[in-house]
């Protein structure tokens, strides 16, 4: 089942059980999606790849949202971004533990002979498209200069 299909179904579960949280960030991510599929010429659809990372998008502006508004000393308001965002997350592949990632970050360090960070943008290169989906990009970056320096 496609993901947009999925959304839809989780849609109307939402609005079944009027659960509006649910359904504002559901909506949202539907839009998201459709808007990415129209831009490339409708019909062809949107890769597994693009939809993680529409996804792990949207997670972060609702993460960064939040942020703002507990900076801001606006709870109720970024209580609601870090609900819509657990709801986007569900969505998401299973993301990596930081070990997980480690192993696999000092596999391509190893394999590629890194020694510094000069080898940085190569391993970045690796990694990221290696953990896609399953690891966030500033989780690996963070992994990746440690190891390196």
């Amino acid at each position: 089942m496609a993901l947009i299909d999925k959304i839809s179904a989780a849609i109307m579960i939402a609005m079944k059980e009027k659960d509006t949280v649910s359904l504002e960030s559901l909506r949202a991510v539907k839009s998201a999606l459709l808007l990415a599929q129209t831009q490339k010429g409708g019909s062809s659809g949107v890769s597994e790849e693009e939809e993680i990372k529409i996804l792990q998008k949207l997670v972060k502006q609702r993460k960064e949202s939040a942020d703002i508004y507990i900076s801001q000393n606006r709870t109720e308001l970024a209580d609601v971004e870090i609900n819509q965002s657990k709801i986007i997350k569900g969505f998401l592949p299973k993301q990596m533990s930081v070990s997980e990632i480690e192993k696999i970050i000092t596999e391509l360090i190893i394999e590629t002979g890194a020694s510094d960070m000069k080898d940085m943008g190569k391993i970045m290169g690796m990694a990221s498209k290696k953990l896609s989906g399953m690891a966030d990009g500033k989780t690996i970056s963070n992994i990746v200069r440690a190891k390196l320096s």
